[in-house]
């Protein structure tokens, strides 16, 4: 069931995603060659324990890092540790926040000193992916017409999205209802009522959208090795439009 959030409850959300928000742009800030992914795991942690909030992947069914660092072929969920940045990587970083009993989730991805056209390509597609999302959500809205506002964006990038996995809705649980699809038909599927918030989060692939997951269960990688990004913003269904709860 698609609960609407209350206006406090909203007011609790726009907390958590601000400070998701700061978190994701100081650890972006500390991209560089050099870095291991477990560095920002740690920067991460030490941000959240001085702002008084906790990782909301951290645990959850397991998962070791306190964010989720994806470099390369890894689509999402890389975990983090040893592997140093280099340039040319593109680094997906995915951070989420509970605060004051409520979650604000958001990614981005960094180029660290990315000259290749394809991957700059990719990574302007997703993130026009993403806008287009955001902009095709209103109350009385179809579900789909966000799926299909993003598709049409990362095919017209000449990239493909990654169907296996969705964005989500998002509350006082990480995982909340609906399924969010980065794919579809528009005019499908639930209305969007005032209150309702989600993650609307593009996974582009270079190639095709095919995946795989890792030995360690949690790592998802392209199937053809080609590089993927990932961008994320939770928002909330206003009459009106949306409202980006993740915006920095």
């Amino acid at each position: 069931m698609i609960v609407p959030k209350t206006a406090g409850e909203l007011d609790a959300m726009r907390a958590s995603g601000r400070l998701a928000a700061g978190v994701l742009a100081r650890l972006a800030a500390a991209v560089a060659p050099g870095v291991t992914t477990a560095d920002l795991d740690a920067l991460a942690r030490e941000l959240l324990r001085a702002r008084g909030a906790s990782s909301a992947f951290l645990g959850y069914r397991g998962f070791p890092g306190a964010i989720c660092v994806s470099v390369n072929e890894e689509v999402i969920h890389g975990i983090p540790g040893p592997r140093r940045i280099a340039p040319g990587d593109l680094v997906s970083l995915d951070v989420g926040v509970r605060y004051e009993g409520f979650v604000g989730d958001t990614a981005t991805t960094v180029m660290v000193g990315v000259a290749d056209p394809d991957r700059v390509r990719l990574v302007a597609a997703a993130q026009r992916a993403l806008e287009a999302g955001i902009a095709a959500v209103r109350a009385g809205a179809r579900l789909s017409d966000v799926s299909h506002a993003v598709e049409s964006a990362v095919r017209a990038g000449g990239c493909n999205v990654v169907r296996a996995f969705v964005g989500h809705g998002v509350g006082r649980e990480l995982h909340e209802e609906p399924q969010v699809p980065n794919y579809g038909r528009p005019g499908r599927g639930p209305l969007l009522a005032p209150g309702v918030t989600f993650c609307i989060e593009p996974m582009v692939n270079l190639g095709d959208g095919g995946v795989d997951v890792l030995a360690d269960g949690w790592t998802v990688v392209s199937r053809d090795g080609k590089p993927s990004a990932h961008f994320e913003h939770t928002v909330a269904v206003l009459p009106d439009g949306a409202e980006v709860l993740t915006r920095a």
